[in-house]
Order: structure tokens, then sequence, then C-alpha cells
């Protein structure tokens, strides 16, 4: 089996459409199937497949020469003048040069090329073949033309003949096979120079295994080169970095051996960016390919090899114009032919744009049809672009419910979770939840999630920053997915909002002959409170002295008037007024959140007489006279003291006739 390595390989992360298994012949300029779309272009053919044909992730190509396929590895595409561009999701481009090594070449005017296309799945038996056959034409050659693709420069130069009426043999009219003539045939190429700038001399089968691929048809001599070879060198034109290809070429022919110099100039960069416009330089005389003085002649627009009118370019805010020493092309970030691609590095979200403009040029020497026709596909993609998610918190407190959008995200993101104070929970378990989670597309081509959490969610943190506001805060991490290569980003987002929404614990009192009895109603935050009675906090035991009942709603205090946390005012010979001081407070922040003082009047006979001349007397310590020690106190017999007393009454017990009674 092909060791896959070596095969022209893409990534294609989609679904699969299987499709026929081939096309018919056509000679119009375009033909399309479901999912595969074949374009002539000029001196191109360019076979375009959607996303939706992948079957798997591997799309192995070979080249249909006659009655056999040939594996094009990426060197021999490079050789052979066959490119391959794909997106990430598996949109694909093929493009065949209509002098590639195996493309049925008709007196340079009509051209068949066949490609076999195989999808593989994961499991190697899952193949899905298609044979596309597609036939242009094409008859507007220019004496010299260039044509820089992304993998390789390809030059072309007219074959002048020394006896216009001599005609070549049939079997010489074309060239049957890639392979480059032996140098010891009669006829073809015999030798070659390169300069590098030195010179560097090889014959035919030498170059091949070099990498080159030289040969004629009836009319021209091509020579094609990749990149970056021994051969090759980098020169600055106009200030542009060039990779340029020069080679003298030794044609034996019948009438004689003829010597061709071919020169390639492609450029390999030359490109500046700004947040909006891509700016693409070329240089305006081209000198590596041209002496003496050439004028523009024509000069087009295109994108991935397609030529645009004005009113298209227009369309898309391109522009293409000129400067002393350049040719400038310019594009909009963000045009709809490129598009967007984002990446996370150190977690952080970023985006590149991606284009594939094209270039053609028409340059005539004066006074001649020298003409040297140019044409260049170069692939931009722009440099890593800060794109921080921006949050719109779209909360009404009023309405209880935090709504968020988290947006400027591309089509490639997807939401794989969120991060709350409770755990991590995907999109399917925040909705079944209760947490409203969805997806939002927008005509821009971006799209944004947006959340909606009610303030009583059990993700939701409270706080009170007064005794009657509430501060909800959600804080949440959000967990994004590039796809398809499964790149994993995070953005941390903290919600905040504040309703006067309290509602305090409320408390009411009243009395019988004996005791207060006092009710706290909760308030909305439950019971979140200290009780003190009096001066006192209620404590477990103090709770259990005054009879202490609550329920989720309310508690009742049962405290008897004469308890040590009452408060006596009045007193007289047939009642005492008392009152009673309860406080709620919040601990954390020390606030009072209410209090009562419940002052009532309860039966008490101060002085009472019995048959035998006995007379009792109680005393009572008032809150106004607090330096009052009632175990201190007399009659006005000084010597009458109390029978018993505490630091709040003294019981007198005297009789009738005694302690200065009269």
């Amino acid at each position: 089996m092909w060791r896959l390595k070596n095969i022209l390989l893409w990534n294609l992360m989609a679904a699969v459409i299987v499709l026929g298994q081939a096309w018919p012949n056509t000679k119009l300029a375009s033909q399309s199937s479901s999912g595969l779309k074949a374009d002539c272009l000029g001196n191109l053919m360019r076979l375009s497949m959607d996303e939706a044909l992948a079957v798997g992730n591997q799309l192995v190509v070979e080249a249909i020469n006659g009655t056999q396929c040939v594996l094009l590895t990426p060197t021999l595409a490079a050789q052979c003048g066959y490119s391959m561009e794909s997106d990430p999701w598996g949109n694909t481009r093929i493009y065949t040069s209509l002098m590639g090594c195996f493309v049925d070449n008709k007196d340079d005017a009509t051209f068949k090329i066949g490609l076999k296309l195989q999808m593989y799945s994961q499991r190697p038996s899952d193949v899905v073949t298609h044979e596309v056959n597609q036939t242009c034409s094409y008859t507007r050659w220019a004496p010299k033309e260039i044509l820089c693709d992304r993998n390789y420069m390809e030059v072309s130069n007219y074959l002048m003949k020394a006896n216009p009426q001599t005609k070549r043999p049939a079997q010489d009219q074309n060239v049957d096979s890639y392979l480059l003539e032996d140098s010891g045939a009669s006829h073809g190429i015999w030798k070659m120079t390169f300069f590098t700038p030195e010179p560097v001399v090889m014959v035919p089968r030498e170059a091949e295994q070099a990498g080159y691929s030289a040969m004629t048809t009836s009319n021209r001599l091509i020579m094609r080169s990749p990149y970056n070879t021994p051969e090759t060198f980098s020169e600055d034109v106009a200030g542009i970095p060039m990779e340029v290809f020069k080679v003298s070429v030794y044609n034996k022919a019948e009438s004689g051996l003829g010597i061709v110099n071919l020169a390639a100039a492609c450029p390999t960069g030359g490109v500046l960016f700004t947040e909006s416009v891509i700016s693409w330089y070329i240089p305006r005389r081209m000198t590596p390919l041209m002496d003496g003085t050439f004028r523009i002649v024509e000069m087009h627009m295109g994108i991935n090899g397609q030529r645009l009118d004005r009113s298209q370019m227009a369309a898309r805010g391109y522009t293409l114009s000129t400067t002393d020493f350049h040719i400038v092309a310019e594009i909009p970030v963000g045009s709809p032919d490129g598009y967007y691609k984002s990446h996370a590095p150190e977690y952080q979200y970023y985006v590149t744009y991606t284009v594939e403009p094209m270039l053609e040029v028409l340059w005539r020497a004066d006074g001649t049809q020298d003409d040297i026709k140019y044409k260049v596909l170069f692939p931009i993609t722009t440099p890593l672009m800060p794109r921080p998610p921006h949050v719109e918190d779209y909360t009404v407190p009023e309405d209880g419910v935090f709504s968020v959008m988290l947006g400027g995200f591309f089509h490639d993101v997807e939401l794989k979770n969120i991060t709350f104070v409770t755990g991590v929970l995907t999109v399917e378990e925040s909705n079944a939840r209760g947490l409203i989670v969805q997806e939002h597309i927008y005509t821009n081509g971006t799209k944004g999630f947006s959340l909606q959490v009610s303030f009583d969610a059990d993700v939701v943190l409270k706080t009170n920053p007064d005794p009657l506001i509430t501060t909800y805060s959600l804080p949440l991490t959000v967990g994004l997915i590039i796809l398809p290569d499964g790149t994993s980003f995070a953005h941390e987002v903290t919600l905040q909002a504040s309703l006067q929404d309290v509602v305090l614990p409320a408390l009411t009192g009243t009395c019988d002959q004996k005791h207060f009895y006092v009710r706290v109603k909760y308030g909305s935050q439950d019971r979140n409170f200290e009780t003190a009675v009096g001066m006192r906090q209620l404590t477990p035991d103090l709770a259990k002295a005054y009879k202490l009942q609550e329920n989720r709603t309310h508690l009742i205090l049962r405290v008897p008037y004469n308890a040590q946390d009452s408060n006596f005012e009045l007193v007289s010979s047939v009642s005492i007024q008392a009152r009673l001081d309860i406080v709620l407070w919040e601990p954390n922040n020390q606030w009072v959140l209410g209090d009562l003082s419940l002052a009532c009047s309860f039966p008490l006979m101060t002085t009472k007489c019995y048959p035998n001349g006995t007379i009792t007397a109680v005393a009572v310590k008032l809150e106004s006279v607090p330096s009052l020690v009632p175990s201190q106190l007399t009659l006005k017999d000084r010597s009458c003291r109390p029978v018993f007393s505490n630091d709040r009454f003294a019981h007198f017990s005297f009789s009738a006739d005694s302690c200065g009674t009269s």
C-alpha cells in the first residue's frame, strides 16, 4: 500500500455525499456536479470540491495518462504542474497547468485533463472514487508566458522555426510522456544550463532527477521548477523578494541546434497588512524577465484563479492600481472570497483571514509584439489578529434573571461547556437544569452564545451590601472549542446585579397578666439573624427558659414580666408597668434588622394586710433608679429590713404595731 505521507493529501473534515463515478468529456468552459466543479481559467484548469464531498479525512489524487493513472506525490505535482489548496473544512481546489505533464495537448489549442480522486475514511476499505475529465480550449498564447503557482514556477516560450514551410512528422507534434527527452535523441532538448546565478549544466535526465520538468510541444518549449531548489535563487526586485529561475535550453530541431533563454520570477513576499486592508505589491517592471523598455498592455485581478471584471471588483471593494515601481492590489480583510480561521495561542482568541488573489499582467516591448504574459496565484494569510470576545450584559435586575451575550466568534467556534461555582455543565446539561443556553448566527458571518440564569438558581451567589439590598453574582467560565482541529480556550465572565428586595423580619407583641408574648415573622432571608432579649443574647438555654417556639416562617417567645431581661418603669399599689426590649441583628455586619419595645401593666399588690395583724410590702427597683440596692432598703424603723431581696425586689413582712407603723 502507498505510503500516505508521500501522497498529495489534505484533511477533509466533513460528512460524505457519494457522487457518480465519472463525468462525460466536455468542451465547455466549466462543468459541475454535486460537490464538484471544473473550470477552464486561461492556461489553468481548476477543479473545486466542497466539504460535503469528503468521505473521510484523506484525499489521494492521481493524474490520468491515457489508460494509466499516475500517483501525484507532492514532488511530482510540483514537477508536473499540479497544485492543491484546501481550507480547514475540506473545501478544496486542484489546479492543473494546461502545459502539465499528463495533459493531452492537441496543437497547443485543445487540452484534455483527467484526474482520479480517491477519498479514504479511517477504514481502508471505505474508498469513494471519482474520475474527472475536462476539455479546455486556449489559443491566446503569448510569445512568453510565466505561471507562478503555490508550489512551482513555469515558463513557456514560442519555438521559432527556421523554415515555416517544413512540417514536422505527426508523431512529433506532441509530447506523449512527462519524461524529459533523453540527451541522446536526434530531436528535442539536448541539454540545459541553469544560472544560480553561476552556470550549472544538466542533461534532461539529470534535470528530471533534480525535480525539474522540460518538454516541447508542437509550438512551445516549457520549463518548470519547484521553489527552493539548488538552481533557483532569491532576488530583490523593486523591494519585493522574488524567487528566480533562469535557464538556457539547447534544443535540437530539424533546422539545427537552437538556444532558448527562459526565465521565471515569482513573488515570495510583498504583502502589507492593516486591520482592514491587505495590500499586495508586485514589481511594475520585472527586471529578471525583460531587457529594454516594456509597457503594461493589460492588467487583471482575480480570485482563486478566476479573473474579475471591474464591476465584480467594485462590488467587493477590490482595487488594482500602479505606482512608479509597483502594481498594487488591495483587498478588504473579510471579503467574501476568503475565509476566517480561529486560533487560540496561549488560550486567547485570535483569528486569521486567508484569501487567494490572482494577478495577470501583459507586458509588451516598445515597438514590437514581443509580449510577456504573467500570471501569479498568491495565497495570503494575515498575521494573528487578537479578537477578545465581547460581553453584552442585558440583565434587568427587576426581572430577576441574568441575561448575557458572549459574541464576536467565527463559525468554527463551538460552545463546549460552562463552569459555574457548583461545577462544570455541558450545554445540554445546562438547558436541562433551566439555564437557557442558545447559539445565535449573524449576517456578518460571526456568532454568539446567550445565557439566561434566574437569580434564585443555585449557581448564583448572593451577598448584602446593606440590610435592604441584595447583590447577585454569577461568575462563570465559558469553555469553547475550535473546529476542526479541536483547540480549546476559555473566557471568564462575572455578572452582577443589585436589587432592593430584602424584606426584614417583623416583630409584634402582646401581654397577659404574667407574660410578654413576642412574635417574629421571618423576612425574605429566613432566620439570618441573632436575637437579643433585653441585654442578653438568646442562647439555647435562654430560649428554653423563655419557651421558644419556631417553624419555617416565625418564632414566638413567652417571657415572664419579672424576668431578668425586662425593665420596670412604674409601680403603683395595684400594678407594675414593665417593658421588654427585643433586638434582631445580622451577625456578620452587625446590622440591626428590627427591634421591639413592649411595655405592659401587670397586676401587683405592693402592700397587703392579713387578719392576724401582719403586713407585707414589696419594694421594686425601677429603671429610673439604677443605683438602688434592694437588699439595703429599710422601713421607717431602720431595724426593719427585707425578709427577702434580690437585685430587683425587696420583700418586707412586719406586724401592724412595729417598724414605725402608725
